[in-house]
């Protein structure tokens, strides 16, 4: 385990699968311990032991973030299993009702999306603040998107939920810039996570035209994504703040 983050913690959501989960077990590499925040109880007791048999130190929080009061626990749970946080990384997300146009898209769906895209994000810097600010200060990593810096076809509901997590990085980043806590945003383009490898199994030819899109040519691999993340939390991104960076292969190019 690699020591920069020795004595930190940090808190993933999302974190028991793809880019979550890979983040995790980034931060543990770097030496944070880390709690893993998700709704699914046994993903996240997997992912927890994977990130001990790798050597690293963790526990899982049962949590939905659209809940205020589970958000709430979250952080409380931190706290109370390893006393501080310092870094927190909030990728609970979901895509919706993709590939369809709005005149045909579910209200329901829409919602949903915008609960817990951009209010899951809203309610888990609203908790996650003041304990990094009894640190003394730390970081934050939005996730947005690729969608969250350009239009997206037909995924009307993501793409908005998106924008505006970037413009809620930047609002927030401006409140605490002074009080020692940066807010950055990611931006990943296609990543083959596990979900997406099993997609694009079912459907070879539209992985090929999302490939085309990209001109490095492939999608991201989790870990390529978690590094950016850890990177915006350490010492070597001290002076950024306010950031959407593009993880994106040159798609936004």
């Amino acid at each position: 385990m690699e020591g920069r983050f020795d004595g930190r913690v940090a808190l993933i959501t999302g974190g028991n699968s793809g880019i979550g989960l890979a983040a995790a077990l980034e931060f543990a590499r770097c030496g944070a311990r880390v709690v893993l925040a998700a709704r699914r109880k046994q993903q996240g007791t997997d992912a927890i032991e994977r990130i001990r048999a790798a050597g690293g130190e963790a526990a899982f929080a049962a949590t939905d973030v659209t809940d205020s009061y589970s958000v709430r626990d979250m952080v409380d749970f931190c706290l109370a299993t390893f006393g501080r946080l310092d870094f927190a990384y909030n990728n609970a997300g979901t895509v919706g009702d993709i590939h369809t146009e709005i005149a045909d898209a579910d209200e329901e769906a829409f919602d949903r999306v915008i609960a817990t895209n951009l209010r899951g994000t809203w309610l888990s810097m609203k908790y996650e603040i003041p304990a990094i600010l009894a640190t003394g200060g730390g970081a934050i990593v939005n996730c947005g998107s690729v969608s969250g810096l350009q239009g997206s076809i037909r995924a009307s509901a993501y793409s908005a939920s998106k924008h505006a997590v970037l413009g809620m990085t930047r609002a927030v980043a401006l409140e605490y810039a002074g009080q020692g806590i940066r807010v950055n945003a990611i931006c990943p383009a296609l990543t083959m996570t596990d979900i997406i490898e099993r997609d694009y199994a079912k459907a070879p030819d539209k992985l090929a035209s999302n490939l085309a899109s990209i001109p490095m040519g492939r999608a991201a691999q989790p870990e390529e994504v978690a590094r950016a993340v850890t990177w915006l939390c350490g010492a070597d991104s001290s002076f950024i703040t306010g950031t959407a960076i593009p993880v994106d292969g040159g798609r936004t190019l």
